[in-house]
């Protein structure tokens, strides 16, 4: 399922306008992507975390010319899934 699809059925389960269905979907990813820039942890209970894992800088290998280089430290969100979910697509 995309966006687009996610936006029609919010549309129709919920009886909004398209445009009003947009701007919830796009406030619900605004609000997880400004929480997580922040650092901080965003936990939707049966359904999963969103976290920022910190990565520390390290000597790399270029795999073509094998010199050595520097990556710099960086932040990537993680999502670790809940336990309703996990079990819900397992079972």
């Amino acid at each position: 399922m995309n966006r687009s699809e996610m936006i029609s059925v919010l549309k129709e389960e919920v009886d909004l306008s398209r445009k009003d269905a947009e701007t919830v979907m796009d406030l619900f990813f605004e609000m997880i992507v400004e929480t997580l820039a922040r650092g901080e942890r965003v936990e939707i209970r049966g359904f999963g975390s969103f976290t920022v894992n910190h990565y520390k800088p390290y000597t790399g290998r270029n795999p073509k010319t094998g010199t050595q280089i520097r990556v710099p430290s960086k932040k990537l969100p993680f999502f670790k899934v809940g336990k309703e979910l996990k079990e819900r697509v397992d079972g």
